[in-house]
């Protein structure tokens, strides 16, 4: 069984930037309904078809697949929630961990997020730098969520 545990914060500043390379992502959403979450996700050359549970503290099932990248693309073109995540990722390696710093483009042109999976939920994070307010537990942080309300639409109402 998949398990996913991970925290998430909001980056400040541009000191991460040096610090590990990008790769663009495009990914689109099959389910949004928060009981179980299906992403087609696109970055690079591979392509994944993703199943979450619910998030119970900082933990969720997650399971993982490869599929053929012209399958992603047609479940993007044609099956998918608009507006894709459009993003690019980049891997920053410190110490035992790997964080991944996702810079939204498109709709959610704007939002830095930053996230650290751990093995534990009482795990130990020591904070780079860059790292500002913690959002793992805020909604409207998780990509799936972000399809509905993109950052873009934050504060107009």
């Amino acid at each position: 069984m998949g398990k996913e545990i991970e925290r998430r914060f909001l980056v400040q500043g541009d000191e991460w930037r040096s610090l590990g390379s990008g790769m663009d992502y495009q990914q689109g959403f099959l389910s949004t309904v928060k009981e179980r979450v299906v992403r087609v996700r696109i970055a690079g050359d591979k392509a994944t078809l993703t199943i979450k549970g619910v998030m119970e503290g900082l933990s969720r099932l997650e399971f993982e697949y490869v599929i053929p990248k012209a399958d992603a693309q047609i479940m993007l073109n044609t099956l998918c929630e608009r507006p894709w995540i459009e993003k690019t990722r980049y891997r920053i390696p410190i110490g035992d961990l790997v964080w991944e710093v996702d810079e939204f483009r498109g709709a959610n042109q704007g939002l830095l997020v930053a996230e650290v999976e751990l093995t534990d939920e009482n795990q130990v994070v020591d904070l780079p730098t860059w790292v500002g307010q913690e959002v793992s537990s805020d909604s409207r942080y998780f990509n799936a969520n972000l399809v509905h309300t993109p950052f873009s639409l934050w504060g107009k109402a």
